[in-house]
């Protein structure tokens, strides 16, 4: 496992690594916190609870046996407040008893001791590549198409500076035909298929008039003319 694959899904992903072995947890955080874009370390589930109530983190890494709340507890806890937490133990050989509960509470994956930063990092690729995909599946409708505008393709809603844009029917049409592939241009000939296929009409002269009442509506030169080939959305972000 390289470190690249990781950090392809892990660069914007926050950690806290729960240890109470002090080399351990530092060499692993130094490791680690070249990964993830932030790295969060607590001495025991006491201080772990502690940031966690303060903190949102994608990922949390602890260990079983600590002092004052130990990992079991500690997970118990977390899944009280998030039920959805990503969370992966660190078992000692002599723990193996702990780790069927902790597996029906639902943690995600255990690493047993002594640590193999190899095999961590290949836990740490799958765990980042499933967050980061859910992330995707949940945005995928929503097109930015600057910081404060966005189109909902899903719910047919147009969002600029916070404020909801009425749409006709046909700039709706509009929108969704160029926001299938974001700086494709899109044909006149392709948009009126498009429009045909949904038994509408309109031909290029009434394009070129939507065009110029949706530009009215949207942020600036996110919808590009190109004279004598078509039309493409390109967002300001």
């Amino acid at each position: 496992m390289h470190s690249k694959e990781l950090l392809q899904y892990s660069k914007n992903l926050t950690l806290l690594l729960v240890e109470d072995h002090d080399e351990l947890r530092e060499n692993t955080a130094n490791v680690l916190q070249n990964l993830f874009k932030t790295v969060d370390t607590a001495c025991d589930g006491q201080e772990a609870l502690g940031l966690y109530n303060e903190n949102e983190y994608d990922i949390i890494l602890t260990d079983i046996r600590m002092p004052k709340i130990d990992g079991v507890k500690l997970v118990e806890a977390v899944y009280e407040k998030n039920p959805h937490q990503i969370i992966i133990v660190l078992s000692a050989h002599d723990e193996s008893k702990y780790l069927i509960p902790l597996l029906n509470l639902g943690v995600e994956h255990y690493i047993k001791k002594p640590l193999d930063y190899q095999e961590l990092l290949k836990v740490f690729y799958h765990v980042s590549k499933k967050i980061s995909l859910a992330s995707n599946r949940l945005y995928t409708n929503i097109l930015t198409l600057d910081e404060k505008s966005h189109y909902d393709k899903e719910k047919k809603i147009l969002s600029v500076n916070g404020e909801i844009v009425y749409l006709t029917k046909y700039e709706i049409i509009f929108l969704d035909i160029l926001s299938q592939q974001l700086s494709k241009i899109y044909s006149n000939d392709e948009i009126v298929d498009s429009y045909q296929t949904l038994n509408e009409n309109i031909d290029a002269q009434n394009i070129r008039k939507l065009v110029s009442k949706l530009r009215k509506k949207m942020p600036e030169n996110t919808i590009e003319s190109i004279y004598g080939v078509g039309y493409r959305l390109i967002p300001n972000t």
